[in-house]
């Protein structure tokens, strides 16, 4: 039986390199798990919005790694799948 979705999912957010293969393989987790997320590809971006992005990630991960994960107000650093999946279903999501 299908779980129904919260009223109010987490706000998922993910800072990620497009040539990483653990910012890939988080991406994959999320998808594999129907986890609705935004994205911003870091090294994709240029100018003030790379600026921007990158000013946004030290203020929650000082060391700038990736991937940057935030679930709601929380921050996982890395490829973790079983503290994101912690992390998520502490904020209200539902895994399928």
């Amino acid at each position: 039986m299908n779980e129904p979705r919260p009223a109010n999912p987490p706000k998922v957010m993910l800072y990620a390199l497009l040539t990483c293969p653990h910012c890939r393989r988080l991406k994959e987790f999320l998808q594999e798990h129907n986890v609705p997320y935004e994205l911003a590809l870091v090294d994709l971006l240029t100018g003030d919005e790379r600026s921007a992005v990158l000013a946004a990630v030290k203020q929650v991960n000082p060391a700038c790694s990736f991937p940057t994960l935030i679930v709601d107000d929380q921050v996982i650093v890395g490829y973790q799948p079983v503290q994101v999946e912690k992390v998520l279903r502490k904020a209200g999501a539902v895994f399928l």
